[in-house]
């Protein structure tokens, strides 16, 4: 997770371990076409699975863990493996269209059809070229650094942590700018392979059946693909407006801090000034945005708290939550095999995330793990994914996965909006809740991150979907990456940009090739299971101060829901966990309906938009 969260799944579940789940040497004897030989074909999927799955699945760990060109070159090839013979049980699964089928059948079949985030070209070597590429992107990215020549001549580098704490914490302006463009100069290297990376893909998508990749993408959420498209429109119109009430307050004041030069309040906000290199959240520069003379805000400063806790006492605390909501422990395998703290030795890929390597019980997390709340707030939500694997391990194999992917990422965020002063108490790292607090400062800092994020959620894939389909040409790239910044989030580049540069290379999930349309569903999606979850635990009170640590009622809800995966299409398990049968962005207002209430207040008079 780059503040995401947990971007979680990055890597191996969401991206490669999803595919490496349905990996096979499809047999070439004929099936019956009904509903014996269509089980028959499902089972000798799964009998073929069991030992390669895994081992692309360790050498995907592998690689993210030792960034090598040995790793890499092993992880290229189980990939390649897995994907094409996944593609051979893929085009044979139409073979069973138009045939009555019990539901659970069909569904692994349309599952199976639409299974490959990135599905290979028929031609051998082409699929491998495509894994190639792969493996390449993301070990360029996991290595990435920005080194400075000394006036000793010496050079200085740093990486991309080092980095994102300068744009984190530094309030000077040409320092944020050198920071903000040092890791961009990663990117443009990958231009090259990221074009062949489409072309490939789209054959391969094509082989399918589908447009290009960004159609195979949409047709996974048990809608119309441009039904899907709509719903995501519908959506963001809902939080619009409390988008553009706190762009308008953060403009004024950053304008207070850097002048009207740097940030005009006409203009929209250039985007190395707000804390995150990527601009999609803004927590920190909470200091900069905080009210005049707010009082004590959550009443406690949680980072201080933590600061003499070691990373497995935080993994420990947060496994607890789930325990006491009646989930099963973690077992003794995720403490040998897990990474909690960046090696000394080597470079691996930092970005948080949550592996299912058997898909059943070898679960564990890979993180840089710093004693602070955001990254205590980021393993609530990687636990959030393993604990959600175990919970449909039971399921065939085609059906172990989220209702839909913003479901696994919505139920470990989901838990950290239980992190509460209650939920403090009832640990016992604070004594008791702060009797003086200050809601409006609680919930600023909070929108920081979860409101400011959802454009950026938003337009990560509408650039790939273009960019698959061909409306956008590799000649306009970069400028068609800015027009979808300003658009949705009202963001500007600090300094000319242009096709020479690769900005949408220097996020993570580009190269990693992880579809993100994920992280703007679940922050719609968190609001709604934390509100139902709430309910369920017998609270009354505001939302954003509800804990439902320790409720076996809150615990039996969620591990209903989460027990049924994919079995059934999302909307039923939305109404098991949620009660309702279709996305809500309306319960992100109530949640922060007080500070909507002191935004306008404070935009009286103020030209808001951009």
């Amino acid at each position: 997770m780059d503040k995401i969260r947990g971007f979680s799944k990055a890597v191996a579940l969401a991206a490669l371990w999803s595919v490496a789940l349905l990996l096979g040497s499809c047999s070439q004897e004929e099936y019956s076409r009904n509903e014996a030989g269509a089980r028959q074909f499902l089972q000798d999927l799964e009998k073929d699975l069991e030992g390669p799955g895994k081992a692309a699945a360790h050498a995907a760990w592998i690689a993210a863990n030792f960034i090598t060109y040995d790793s890499q070159e092993l992880s290229a090839y189980t990939s390649e493996q897995v994907k094409s013979i996944v593609k051979e049980y893929a085009v044979k699964a139409p073979y069973f269209d138009g045939i009555a089928l019990p539901l659970e059948v069909r569904r692994q079949l349309e599952i199976l059809k639409g299974g490959l985030t990135l599905p290979p070209p028929g031609d051998p070597e082409k699929s491998k070229r495509l894994s190639e590429i792969e493996a390449s992107l993301e070990g360029t990215y996991g290595k990435g650094t920005y080194c400075q020549e000394q006036p000793d001549g010496t050079e200085s580098c740093r990486n991309l942590g080092e980095l994102s704490e300068v744009m984190a914490k530094s309030r000077n302006y040409n320092d944020l700018l050198e920071a903000w463009k040092g890791w961009r100069t990663i990117s443009p290297p990958m231009r090259s392979e990221y074009q062949e990376l489409v072309q490939l893909g789209n054959e391969g998508a094509r082989d399918l059946g589908y447009e290009d990749i960004g159609h195979l993408w949409r047709s996974g959420y048990d809608m119309r693909p441009d039904t899907f498209v709509q719903e995501m429109d519908r959506l963001w119109d809902q939080v619009k407006p409390f988008y553009t009430a706190l762009h308008c307050h953060v403009r004024a004041k950053l304008n207070e801090r850097y002048g009207d030069d740097q940030v005009p309040l006409d203009k929209p906000i250039p985007a190395h000034l707000l804390g995150n290199m990527w601009a999609q959240q803004w927590g920190n520069v909470y200091d900069l945005i905080k009210p005049a003379g707010s009082g004590v805000g959550a009443g406690y400063d949680l980072d201080a708290l933590l600061a003499d806790t070691d990373e497995v006492e935080m993994v420990r605390i947060a496994e607890k939550f789930f325990t006491s909501l009646g989930f099963e422990p973690l077992p003794k395998t995720f403490w040998d095999r897990s990474l909690f703290l960046k090696p000394r030795d080597r470079d691996v890929v930092c970005h948080a995330s949550a592996w299912n390597l058997d898909d059943q019980d070898d679960i564990r997390i890979k993180m840089c793990i710093k004693p602070d709340a955001e990254d205590f707030s980021t393993i609530h939500h990687e636990l959030g994914h393993n604990f959600y694997q175990r919970a449909y391990k039971h399921l065939p194999l085609l059906l172990r996965g989220g209702a839909n992917d913003g479901f696994h990422e919505a139920i470990g965020d989901t838990i950290a909006l239980s992190i509460t002063p209650d939920y403090l108490v009832k640990i016992g790292m604070l004594e008791e809740a702060p009797r003086q607090r200050d809601d409006i400062s609680m919930l600023l800092r909070q929108a920081l991150d979860k409101i400011a994020f959802l454009p950026f959620g938003l337009l990560i894939d509408k650039w790939r979907w273009q960019v698959f389909s061909g409306e956008l040409p590799e000649s306009k790239w970069n400028q068609g990456w800015w027009d979808l910044r300003l658009k949705y989030q009202g963001i500007v580049p600090p300094v000319e940009r242009t096709e020479d540069n690769f900005d949408p290379g220097a996020k993570y999930h580009i190269p990693g090739n992880t579809p993100y349309m994920r992280y703007f569903l679940a922050h719609i999606q968190q609001f709604q299971f934390h509100k139902a979850l709430c309910k369920s635990a017998g609270y009354e009170g505001p939302l954003h101060l509800c804990t439902v640590y320790d409720s076996k009622e809150a615990g039996e809800r969620l591990i209903k829901a989460l027990e049924m995966g994919l079995s059934r299409p999302w909307q039923d398990t939305m109404e098991v966990l949620a009660g309702q049968r279709s996305m809500d962005a309306s319960v992100i207002q109530e949640y922060f309906a007080p500070l909507k209430i002191w935004l306008d207040e404070q935009n009286a008079g103020r030209s808001c938009g951009w």
